[in-house]
Formats: C-alpha cells, structure tokens, sequence
C-alpha cells in the first residue's frame, strides 16, 4: 500500500432554509477548485437570527482532500 497525504481545510457554508444545505454548499463550491474529496467533519452548527426570526444556517466544517503526487 502506498502512503496519502490529506490537506485539511475549514469551511463555513450557509443556507436560508437548514445545516444540510448549508454543509452541501460549502462541499459543492469546495468540489469546483479541489478535487479528491475525502472527509467532511461537521465542528459547529448556528443560526444568524433577525427581528426574532431565522434568516441563515451556518455550518462551519473541516473538509480533507488527497493531495496529489508526481
């Protein structure tokens, strides 16, 4: 077996209607300019709040790529 290495980037992705939308926009807009997805960890979930009223789910998550060899 051949050793991998992984970069590890840090995300926030947002959606006006829930956290899985706001996580699938973060990883389909990282998936544009990297490619070689592998892990997504979810680190924190919150909401942006307006005149008592949600507006926002933010998701701020760790998303792993390999990092391609010669």
């Amino acid at each position: 077996m051949t050793e991998s290495v992984y970069k590890v980037v840090e995300l926030v992705g947002s959606s006006t209607e829930s956290w899985e939308k706001a996580a699938k926009a973060a990883i389909a807009q990282a998936g544009q300019s990297l490619r070689d997805l592998r892990v997504a960890t979810v680190d924190e979930q919150d909401m942006k709040i307006e005149d008592g009223k949600i507006t926002a789910y933010r998701v701020r998550l760790k998303l792993s790529f390999k990092l391609e060899g010669k």
